[in-house]
């Protein structure tokens, strides 16, 4: 009976092809099955575009996997059902098929709907997942700018949770690294100047890539169509944070938790 081949999801990077992992190089100079995501028939591949900049040759046998760009689950499912029937034909026949990942595969990427797709139609399928540098890792490298010391809070969301859950956030964590800006920046604009923290923010668009674009001044963007591979960095120096206490932040007090706060604080100090 012929061995199944094993799938991949080999993370390439945000768009510089020397972010490409040693690991990763070598598995895309295997012999092996290349996949690659597209949004439609017609479009081209972010992922493929990084591994070609990078000397890597896709082999003689290839294919782009088409997931749109859309919020309907039922069509997406159709799509990503489709992706992993051809990625299971291939595997089928022995061949071990890599599927490349812009960023890292385990970071908003398709690449973890298509092995739940396999998995659900095939469980004996071996799935390895090679990690990656992330588009905000990148972007803090590139503008110089921190994502945690010491004990700071980080959160990462993309911005489409809304201007609400995003000045809530502001209050809870030091820095928010907002994915995928594009829909709402105008509105997350406004709210940071609202808050007085455009000095504090960055943009960066097609982190990597020849395309790059890094704005300072965030605010000067106001009306601009951005890229869909945007991002922006914000942190809020003035958050308010509580006193250290066995080695962890306590939640600072405010007047409705306070008594509730202090009976904790003794608590913990007389058990």
């Amino acid at each position: 009976m012929k061995k199944n081949g094993k799938l991949y999801g080999v993370s390439v990077g945000p768009g510089d092809p020397e972010l490409i992992t040693r690991k990763a190089d070598s598995l895309l100079r295997r012999d092996a099955y290349w996949t690659y995501p597209v949004r439609n028939s017609k479009s081209d591949s972010y992922a493929m575009n990084i591994a070609t900049r990078a000397g890597l040759a896709p082999p003689g046998d290839h294919c782009a996997l088409i997931f749109p760009m859309t919020h309907d689950e039922s069509k997406l499912g159709k799509f990503r059902q489709r992706a992993a029937e051809k990625v299971l034909e291939v595997l089928n026949t022995g061949l071990d098929v890599i599927f490349l990942v812009e960023g890292d595969a385990s970071t908003y990427s398709t690449f973890g709907h298509l092995a739940r797709h396999v998995t659900a139609m095939d469980s004996s399928i071996t799935i390895e997942t090679i990690a990656g540098v992330s588009s905000f890792n990148a972007a803090a490298a590139r503008l110089q700018f921190p994502l945690t010391e010491v004990d700071d809070k980080m959160a990462v969301i993309p911005a489409n949770y809304g201007i609400k859950t995003i000045d809530q956030l502001l209050d809870q964590f030091d820095t928010l690294v907002l994915m995928k800006v594009k829909p709402l920046l105008d509105d997350i604009i406004a709210l940071l100047e609202q808050r007085g923290l455009t000095q504090h923010a960055a943009f960066i668009e097609k982190a990597g890539s020849l395309e790059e674009r890094v704005v300072h001044d965030v605010s000067t963007l106001k009306g601009q169509t951005v890229n869909y591979l945007s991002l922006m960095l914000v942190k809020n120096p003035d958050r308010e944070r509580g006193e250290i206490l066995g080695g962890c932040r306590k939640k600072p007090l405010n007047s409705d938790n306070q008594g509730k706060d202090s009976d904790k604080k003794e608590s913990v100090l007389n058990p």
